[in-house]
């Protein structure tokens, strides 16, 4: 990686503090209240749990936030930005035997994923482009969580293309988990372990609903572009380290489940909770939109680590 504008010490403390950046789970216990990752009861979820529109993504500290920004707008300064782009996609299908009921989903709903994720950023300037589709039969990766041994062995041998391109892997983590992401700035300090992991029924017609039209890959896919989510910071102000750093979604206290039209939990700010954004964890038909300023944050964040 090049840092333009750094000397060697601030891009080793750099690379220190965003190096810890990964994922960890948090259960479908059914508490809607908040969308705070939590590990340890992720761990400890039975494998019946209810599935719930959470990230199994661990967002950076506000310390790794700041470090992250400031390294992002020195990008941009130098004039390393981007307008959108096109991404190639290498799609794994992680099964333990033949058949859907296995995780071994058809062709069919590999394209239909691709087509989502490509209407779904449309606005933004970034399209998908399926590279291959690989298939693996491996009943230890079939049930992989975020940061566990089977995810880095199933990584290492299956991730391909560099830092610009999109891996996309489907298994069955299970505990009512839908999905977790790796971010941009993770992908220096562990390049292997860098693409999305997705709950094979949240594929376009698969039986997670209502998670089940493809915005599972939608959601987890912002991560990886550097998207926080909408609700991060609660209704912090701050917009140097709290909040999710995007001007115009609207500020609200915690994740929305099902699609609460005209919820807003921060009263004191301007605009209805953002519902309708893929950010969010509403259900897949409540969401359809990322903001114009989520699409310049992406295309900053993707300039500065993967291009």
């Amino acid at each position: 990686m090049r840092f333009w504008s750094y000397s060697k010490l601030l891009a080793a403390t750099f690379l220190a503090a965003v190096g810890a950046l990964g994922c960890a789970a948090e259960p479908g216990n059914g508490d809607d209240s908040t969308g705070v990752d939590d590990p340890a009861a992720a761990a400890a979820a039975p494998e019946s749990a209810p599935l719930r529109r959470v990230c199994g993504t661990l967002e950076p500290t506000e310390v790794q936030k700041d470090a992250i920004e400031q390294y992002v707008n020195d990008h941009v300064q130098q004039g390393h930005a981007l307008t959108g782009g096109t991404i190639p996609v290498y799609f794994h299908v992680i099964n333990k035997g033949s058949g859907i009921a296995n995780g071994d989903i058809p062709a069919s709903q590999v394209t239909a994923s691709i087509a989502v994720l490509n209407a779904a950023y449309a606005s933004t300037g970034w399209q998908f482009n399926l590279m291959s589709t690989d298939r693996t039969t491996n009943a230890t990766w079939y049930t992989m969580g975020p940061g566990s041994l089977a995810e880095s062995q199933a990584k290492a041998a299956l991730r391909r293309g560099g830092k610009n391109a999109l891996n996309l892997y489907t298994a069955n983590p299970g505990g009512g988990l839908l999905g977790w992401a790796t971010f941009p700035s993770s992908y220096a300090s562990k390049p292997s372990a860098d693409g999305v992991v997705i709950l094979y029924t949240t594929v376009p017609g698969g039986t997670a609903a209502p998670y089940n039209e493809g915005d599972t890959a939608t959601h987890e896919v912002g991560h990886w572009m550097g998207l926080l989510h909408t609700f991060t910071g609660g209704c912090s102000t701050n917009a140097t380290s709290g909040g999710d750093l995007v001007a115009d979604t609207p500020a609200e206290q915690g994740g929305a489940f099902g699609c609460p039209v005209g919820r807003d939990t921060c009263v004191s700010i301007t605009g209805l909770d953002p519902i309708t954004n893929f950010m969010n964890i509403t259900d897949d038909a409540c969401m359809n939109q990322f903001t114009p300023g989520q699409g310049a944050r992406m295309d900053a964040q993707f300039a500065a680590y993967r291009n």
